[in-house]
């Protein structure tokens, strides 16, 4: 059953493997550097023009894979999720190379890059409806499975779940090996849901698929971090997340295993309306969630691994929920 999803990961694997030492030169030859905010973290400032974009790393094999599934199987549907990848990912590429250009950390206007995200994901939504599995979704709960229709708020539906997601993704992208490795912790869980609970092949194929590139990008983004994925990748994984949940049906499921994801988003809303309404005072030290925790005096790798160890608890406990604990 797991035949060719082991081997799509380890062929990506190989594949990212093997970027990251084309990809890191060639980001250096184009001054491809990533931009550090002056008020940030003091301690991240060693990081200002360590090669960005790196996304591609593991966006490249996670295509091509799936192109060749394609081809194998004579079945497009392959295509679809990391279509959506791809062109999130295209979005961010476009802000990160923005951002490179004008030498600052702002690329697209906050608008700009909304009304793309929204496209894509409107695209995605029409698709699933018109294509895929109509307007259900799906919630299961101890080995049951509950759906319902959600009729013509289907679309807008997802294309929340997918702009939510990849945009706390994003917030999350801010240690060297955070976003990637807690993001191969929810495409594995993704990958055992696909596989065991929901049986979705291009699904499961395509979350293990993830877990390989990414594993091989974290080759070269653990600490300390020789590429940084950017927006490129970023943005990414979190259509990329939001999608396969879709796709499966069970779109609930990425809010609970991604919780982390939507703690980072929350700290930010939080930070920002309360510094508005009491005229600047903060909740937190600093925002993403991260930051604050680097600011109490909690060193990069600590951080890394606590927030780890939290997503993969976070995918354990959603999975036995979803399951039960029948054999």
């Amino acid at each position: 059953m797991w035949t060719s999803e082991i081997t799509c990961l380890l062929i990506a694997f190989a594949l990212a493997a093997a970027l990251g030492p084309a990809v890191i030169p060639l980001m250096r030859k184009l001054k491809f550097g990533q931009i550090e905010r002056d008020n940030g973290v003091d301690t991240h400032l060693k990081k200002q023009g360590t090669p960005t974009m790196g996304g591609w790393i593991f966006l490249i094999p996670v295509v091509a894979v799936a192109a060749v599934m394609a081809v194998i199987n004579k079945n497009p549907h392959y295509l679809v999720l990391p279509g959506v990848a791809l062109l999130f990912g295209a979005v961010g590429f476009v802000d990160d190379f923005l951002k490179i250009k004008k030498r600052s950390k702002d690329g697209l206007l906050w608008y700009q890059k909304m009304l793309l995200l929204l496209a894509v994901s409107a695209g995605f939504a029409c698709y699933m409806q018109f294509a895929g599995t109509g307007s259900s979704i799906s919630f299961m709960l101890w080995g049951h499975n509950y759906t319902f229709s959600m009729g013509w708020f289907y679309i807008p539906f997802v294309v929340f779940v997918l702009v939510a997601e990849s945009n706390a993704v994003n917030l999350t992208d801010g240690l060297d090996g955070l976003c990637g490795g807690t993001s191969a912790m929810v495409f594995l869980f993704f990958a055992l849901v696909s596989t065991f609970l929901v049986v979705s092949k291009e699904a499961g194929v395509f979350a293990s698929t993830f877990v390989g590139a990414l594993a091989g990008f974290l080759v070269y983004n653990y600490y300390p971090a020789k590429i940084f994925m950017g927006d490129t990748g970023s943005l990414a994984l979190g259509g990329a997340l939001g999608a396969v949940a879709v796709m499966i049906g069970h779109p609930f499921m990425i809010f609970f295993a991604g919780l982390l994801f939507v703690l980072e988003a929350l700290s930010v809303l939080l930070q920002v309306g309360y510094f508005k309404l009491t005229h600047g005072k903060r909740i937190f030290k600093m925002a993403p969630l991260h930051h604050h925790f680097e600011k109490s005096g909690w060193k990069e790798l600590k951080v890394t691994y606590v927030f780890w160890g939290f997503t993969l608890i976070m995918c354990v406990l959603t999975y036995i929920v979803a399951r039960g604990f029948s054999v």
